[in-house]
């Protein structure tokens, strides 16, 4: 099968790591650390796992990361090379183990990738699992499987970037046929989204910020309007075409994300803004709870400062090794501020569910809506200009850029 795979280079990764702010597209290039390769399907690890084949499966911005050695080496245990890429996807099921129920051949299915305890064969479960917080599974590198936080990142599981992937019955979800696939194969990064709203769902007479509307921001919006914040809800865009998707998906007032961007702030909430004798301007008041979508040290040092006192933080987006933050604010102002990873169990008007089920249930409501975020698709022979083309949105106009399996050339 052709499969994007992942390679464990020191040599290559160092060089990209130096290079690639310099030259954009050397991480899709010879000197990467992924290629195209010819694979073994994957067989089954279990009983309880199935065989997919991807219809589509989408770039994430942790594996552009990933491959532009930009992600924090914190998570290096938490792999096993050589792996495939590629967590977002909606596929066919194609193969299923003697003890699977309630799955068939043919089902169309999500995949839920955290590879937690249950998955890893795993029976006396971590307090995380027990808990329903699959994401933080703290058995990442025990059990039946290798070491991998997700599908996409551990060589026993292969991944979405290929014509083939297995996984336990426990991650698979069936898609009703109201869903489209280019709604199906944003489910796990909707799911991210919602996981990080219900952290700190603000009240309806309150203020969010979203910072970045890249396809996670877009979709926090989605879901802060799908769980019903009335609210204002500010959002920053970095180029037009986010800005124009975000008015649609519910923002109220979409910033640019240029040198002006305090004083439109200010002027928005009608803040007093203050000029220390160095660094970026002071605001008194603030968003009551901003998401932080990108999470580079600029993000993270900007939605600190525009949070009121006493107000919440979230990261939602995967921080590399943020750099230059000052933390004073976070300190005086008696921030909240929380990490948002994945996905699991959450309580929604009352009752535990799956961040999964309820991302499904939400989606039905706007899968026309946010199918629009599918604006690239590529066959995966073309993974080299489905990658630039994602790792470039300011020209391509990108928003989620996927691998099409539909086709018959690969």
């Amino acid at each position: 099968m052709l499969a994007v795979q992942y390679i464990k280079s020191i040599p290559r990764y160092l060089t990209v790591r130096s290079l690639a702010p310099h030259w954009s597209d050397i991480s899709t290039g010879r000197l990467s650390c992924i290629q195209l390769v010819d694979l073994p399907i994957p067989s089954l690890p279990g009983e309880e796992w199935v065989s997919i084949s991807p219809r589509l499966s989408g770039i994430c911005g942790s594996d552009v990361a990933t491959i532009q050695a930009k992600s924090s080496p914190y998570f290096s245990p938490f792999v096993s090379c050589p792996f495939v890429l590629g967590h977002e996807v909606v596929g066919t099921v194609q193969e299923i183990g003697t003890a699977v129920q309630g799955i068939k051949t043919s089902d169309r299915v999500v995949i839920e990738p955290s590879l937690s305890c249950r998955v890893r064969g795993i029976t006396s479960t971590c307090v995380q699992c027990a808990q329903g917080n699959y994401g933080t599974c703290e058995n990442l590198v025990q059990g039946t499987i290798a070491p991998g936080l997700q599908t996409g990142y551990c060589q026993s599981t292969g991944g979405a970037w290929s014509t083939a992937l297995v996984a336990h019955q426990f991650q698979v979800h069936q898609v009703p046929d109201s869903l489209s696939d280019e709604a199906a194969v944003l489910v796990e990064p909707f799911s991210c989204a919602i996981h990080a709203v219900l952290k700190a769902m603000p009240q309806p007479d309150q203020t969010a910020l979203v910072i970045g509307c890249g396809a996670i921001g877009l979709l926090t919006i989605a879901a802060l309007r799908a769980l019903g914040f009335q609210g204002q809800l500010l959002a920053i865009a970095k180029y037009p075409h986010q800005a124009e998707l975000a008015q649609t998906l519910g923002a109220d007032q979409i910033f640019d994300a240029d040198v002006t961007l305090y004083s439109k702030i200010q002027s928005a909430l009608k803040l007093q803004k203050l000029e220390p004798e160095l660094g970026k301007p002071i605001l008194i008041g603030g968003v009551d709870c901003t998401f932080d979508c990108v999470a580079s040290s600029t993000t993270i040092d900007d939605a600190l400062r525009f949070t009121r006192p006493q107000g919440k933080v979230v990261l939602v987006g995967m921080p590399a090794i943020p750099e230059g933050i000052d933390w004073s604010s976070l300190w005086f102002k008696e921030l909240r501020v929380v990490g948002s990873y994945t996905y699991g169990t959450e309580v929604y008007q009352g009752t535990q569910i799956r961040t999964f089920t309820l991302a499904i249930q939400l989606m039905q409501q706007q899968s026309g809506l946010l199918s629009r975020l599918i604006t690239r698709n590529y066959r995966l022979s073309d993974y080299r200009q489905a990658l630039y083309t994602a790792m470039n949105p300011g020209t391509s106009k990108a928003i989620k850029t996927v691998f099409d399996f539909r086709q018959k050339a690969l």
